[in-house]
C-alpha cells in the first residue's frame, strides 16, 4: 500500500495575524475619539464615560452639588461658581480678615499673609491663651468670633480651615515634657476649631486642628521675646481647587452588590 503526501497549502493561513492587527488598531482609534472627547469635560460627558466602565454604579445626587456642567466663561449661574469666582473671594476673604486686625489694632500681635490659594493667620499667645493654658482668652473670643463671622460668609468658596498650636521650649537646653508639650499644643488649637464650629455654620468636615508643639519655632528660644513668639496659633485657609474636586468626582459612584 502506497501513502501520498498530502499537499500543503498555499499560504491561505498567512494572514490570521491581521486579526489581531486590525483589532488593536480599532481599539487605538477608539481611545484616541475617547480622549479627544473629554478634552472638554462636561458632567453629562464624565457621566456617560464613568458609566461605560461601570454600568452598575449610581450617582450620589448630593454629592457633586458644585458641579452642574457649566463651561469656563460662566460667572454667575444657579447652583455653580467658578475657579475665577473663588479666586476673587478668596481675595475678598483675606481683605476682610486684614481689615479686622486693623480695626481691633491687633497689628502686632496677628498677622495675616497669602501664598497662592491659602491664606495664612497667626496669633500670639498674648492674645489667646495666658501661660501653660488651653482655655480661650475673652478677648479672643471676640476676635475669634469676628474670624468664625467672615469664615461663615464665604464658607461656599473655603475648602479647609487647618489650625494648629505652637509652644516654645522653657529652656534653650532642654526640649519640654513630650506629653505635656504635644497635649498643650493639641489642646489649644482644638479649642480654637470647637469655638468656631459652635459659632460658625461652616462644615466641620472643613476644620482641622494639629498640635504642632515646639518643633517649627519661628524665634529663637534663647529670650524671652523669641520664646513669645514661638508661642502661637496658626491659622491656614485653603480655598477650593475645581480641578481637583474634578478629578475625584469617579470617588462618588459605589458598586451595587
Amino acid at each position: 500500500m502506497s501513502l501520498k503526501r498530502k499537499k500543503k497549502s498555499g499560504g491561505g493561513g498567512g494572514a490570521n495575524w491581521m486579526d489581531t492587527y486590525g483589532d488593536m488598531v480599532t481599539l487605538l482609534l477608539c481611545f484616541f475619539v475617547l480622549m479627544y472627547s473629554m478634552s472638554t469635560v462636561t458632567d453629562e460627558k464624565w457621566l456617560k464615560i464613568v458609566e461605560s466602565f461601570n454600568p452598575d454604579g449610581i450617582p450620589d445626587p448630593t454629592a457633586n452639588e458644585a458641579w452642574n456642567g457649566a463651561t469656563d466663561d460662566s460667572d454667575e449661574f444657579t447652583g455653580e461658581v467658578t475657579q475665577a469666582t473663588i479666586n476673587e473671594k478668596m481675595d475678598e476673604l483675606f481683605e476682610r480678615l486684614t481689615q479686622m486686625v486693623r480695626d481691633r489694632n491687633q497689628e502686632d500681635n496677628i498677622s495675616v499673609t497669602r501664598d497662592g490659594g491659602r491664606i495664612f493667620i497667626s496669633f500670639n499667645q498674648v492674645v489667646f491663651f495666658d501661660g501653660d493654658s488651653p482655655v480661650i482668652k475673652k478677648a479672643a473670643e471676640e476676635i475669634l468670633t469676628d474670624v468664625s463671622s467672615i469664615l461663615e460668609d464665604l464658607q461656599e468658596y473655603i475648602d479647609e480651615v487647618r489650625v494648629l498650636g505652637h509652644t516654645a521650649q522653657g529652656e534653650p537646653n532642654r526640649p519640654n515634657n513630650i506629653r505635656t508639650d504635644r497635649t498643650l499644643a493639641s489642646d489649644r488649637s482644638t479649642n480654637v476649631v470647637i469655638f468656631i464650629q459652635e459659632h460658625c455654620t461652616l462644615d466641620p468636615a472643613k476644620l482641622i486642628s494639629e498640635g504642632i508643639g515646639q518643633w517649627k519655632p519661628v524665634a529663637t528660644n534663647s529670650t524671652a521675646e523669641g520664646r513669645a513668639k514661638n508661642r502661637r496659633v496658626e491659622m491656614i485657609i485653603s480655598g477650593r481647587d475645581l480641578e481637583k474636586e474634578l478629578s475625584n468626582d469617579v470617588l462618588q459612584y459605589q458598586i451595587i452588590d
